[in-house]
C-alpha cells in the first residue's frame, strides 16, 4: 500500500522468492492457511544462496507440505513495491517472486508448523481471504497467462 511506498527509499534488500502453485490430478490449486496471518496464500520462500529458483521451489513445495512435485511452466515473475514490500526488525525487504507451476509426482500432504490447513481448492472457487498479491496472481492462473512481469 502506500505506507511501503513511501519506504522504497530505504529498502535495505530485494530477495528473490519461489511461489509454487501446486496442482493436483483434478486441476485444484493447493493452498496454504498461513499461521503467522491466518489467510490463504501459495506455498513457497525464499531462494538460499547457493540454491537455483528450481531448488527453491522443490524444498519449499517438500518443507511446507511433505509432497514432492514436478515443475511446470513459469508464469510469471512479481515484483510491485506496493504488494511485494515486507518490514522486518533488521530489515526492510522488496521481494521478486517467481510463480512456477507444479503437479504432485509423491509424498503425503502434511501441514508444516507455518500453515494451519492445506487444502485444494477449484480456481471458480478460491477462499477471498488472501495474502495479497495472491488474487491477481490466481487471475493470471486462471487465464491461462504466462510470461508476466509485474
Amino acid at each position: 500500500g502506500e505506507a511501503a511506498l513511501a519506504l522504497i527509499p530505504q529498502v535495505t534488500k530485494v530477495r528473490l522468492g519461489v511461489t509454487v502453485a501446486i496442482f493436483d490430478a483434478s486441476d485444484r490449486l493447493l493452498l496454504e492457511k498461513r499461521r503467522d496471518c491466518g489467510l490463504w496464500g501459495f506455498v513457497g520462500g525464499r531462494v538460499d544462496p547457493g540454491e537455483s529458483v528450481a531448488e527453491a521451489a522443490r524444498r519449499e513445495a517438500h518443507e511446507e507440505t511433505g509432497l514432492t512435485i514436478e515443475l511446470g511452466q513459469v508464469v510469471g515473475v512479481y515484483s510491485r513495491p506496493s504488494d511485494h514490500i515486507a518490514v522486518y526488525p533488521d530489515a526492510i525487504v522488496q521481494v521478486a517472486e517467481v510463480l512456477v507451476k507444479a503437479k504432485i509426482v509423491g509424498g503425503t500432504l502434511q501441514c508444516s508448523d507455518e500453515s494451519e490447513a492445506l487444502e485444494f481448492f477449484e480456481l471458480v472457487q478460491i477462499p477471498s481471504e488472501l495474502v495479497p498479491p495472491v488474487g491477481r496472481m490466481i487471475s493470471d492462473l486462471a487465464a491461462g497467462r504466462s510470461g508476466i512481469l509485474d
